[in-house]
């Protein structure tokens, strides 16, 4: 006989944490969830909706993958959201990659979205995005080949059980997309460990006299760039074993307003903020502000500007918007204007004192003073500047 069991709301009172405790919060949610669970409707529509031959473990077909990345309209009225703004043909290239057996080099300057395409693709291909190395100078090759858990290594010795697979083994021996972020940072005798995971298929391990030997769906997507401080230049060896698509910046200010617009609105619903309807007008200015200094003229290409040190990436700008939204949510009205983001702008421009500073004053007083409409920008800036 079973032994019900009736619940005493005294003792449940008396269990329950008190408001305000931790405990008593509402359940944690990722800040930033990833690719595949933060799209994992679109992926479930896509999912249903492909009918297209797909490679061997891919969770879409390339088609469905390329759609994803680039948005669209299903059959069924469902709207796949861009991830990517810019030339099909490049996610095409890559994604046609990915379906052969040379790995997929994304090349660009800082800010191209390197690293937010190869997480996409590996969503899409594998389910998975989280199979990552992430490079730095002091990234080991256990990083990238495997390590030993070394309490069971001294206690049985080399074992398959003591052996801890890196996110690249586990990707070969799964069928899987491994991604290999800013492999120029590594260093190059640790960079040449991926020659024979690329080129035969195999990561030996001399310890156990095994090998793992990559199975079908396996892949490898790095990200790199040549144009930061601190790279490491890879190795023709190495690159050769790469298909590299490069990632340009945006073409147009329009593009680069519309990219930096809905990645801000994404951000700004994971941080809570309020969306800026009104902001619209002070994307465009952080956008072209960032354009013209980069490109070294005006939008007009009557006026030649000298360049800062730094970057001025997308990425950037978008980092500028979103730190002047949270300004304007937490200590305005909530509405996006000139004086929330004019910090942001100096901070991302003047990267050198030195000069830097030089070249954001002239900017100020030769284009952004006399421009019709900055009044209020102009202001701003020079506030934070002084």
């Amino acid at each position: 006989m079973t032994e019900s069991h009736v619940a005493d709301p005294a003792a449940e009172s008396a269990a329950q944490p008190a408001p305000g405790t931790a405990a008593a919060a509402a359940p944690a949610t990722a800040l930033r969830p990833h690719a595949e669970d933060a799209f994992a409707d679109e992926l479930a529509a896509l999912t249903e909706a492909d009918d297209r031959p797909r490679p061997a473990r891919w969770r879409l077909s390339p088609w469905a993958v390329a759609t994803y990345l680039l948005g669209g309209e299903l059959p069924g009225g469902k709207v796949i959201t861009p991830k990517y703004v810019g030339p099909r043909r490049i996610i095409e290239v890559a994604v046609s990659t990915l379906a052969t057996d040379r790995a997929l080099l994304l090349l660009g300057v800082p800010g191209t979205a390197k690293t937010w395409v190869s997480e996409h693709l590996a969503a899409a291909v594998s389910g998975d995005s989280t199979l990552l190395v992430q490079g730095t100078a002091g990234t080991a090759e256990e990083a990238i080949r495997y390590g030993w858990n070394y309490a069971q290594l001294l206690a049985q010795g080399p074992s398959r059980a003591a052996l801890v697979p890196s996110p690249v083994m586990r990707a070969m021996a799964e069928g899987m997309t491994a991604r290999v972020e800013e492999l120029t940072r590594i260093p190059a005798d640790v960079q040449d460990t991926l020659i024979t995971v690329l080129s035969e298929k195999t990561l030996p391990i001399p310890e156990l006299g095994e090998e793992v030997q990559a199975v079908s769906g396996f892949n490898l997507i790095a990200t790199a760039n040549d144009r930061d401080r601190g790279v490491n230049e890879l190795s023709s060896a190495l690159r050769r074993r790469f298909n590299t698509v490069v990632l340009p910046l945006p073409e147009t200010a329009e593009a680069e307003v519309e990219i930096v617009a809905r990645r801000v609105g994404q951000l700004g619903k994971s941080l809570d903020l309020p969306p800026a309807p009104e902001g619209f007008d002070e994307i465009r200015r952080v956008v072209t502000v960032f354009r013209e200094l980069r490109e070294g003229v005006t939008d007009d290409g009557r006026t030649k500007l000298k360049s800062p040190s730094g970057t001025l990436s997308t990425a950037e700008a978008i980092s500028v918007v979103t730190g002047g939204l949270a300004l304007a949510a937490h200590f305005g009205d909530g509405v996006l204007r000139a004086g929330d983001v004019a910090a942001g702008i100096l901070g991302a421009v003047v990267r050198d004192p030195s000069s830097d500073q030089v070249v954001w004053q002239e900017y100020l007083e030769a284009v952004v003073r006399e421009r019709e409409g900055w009044k209020d920008f102009y202001r701003a800036c020079r506030e934070v500047s002084a």
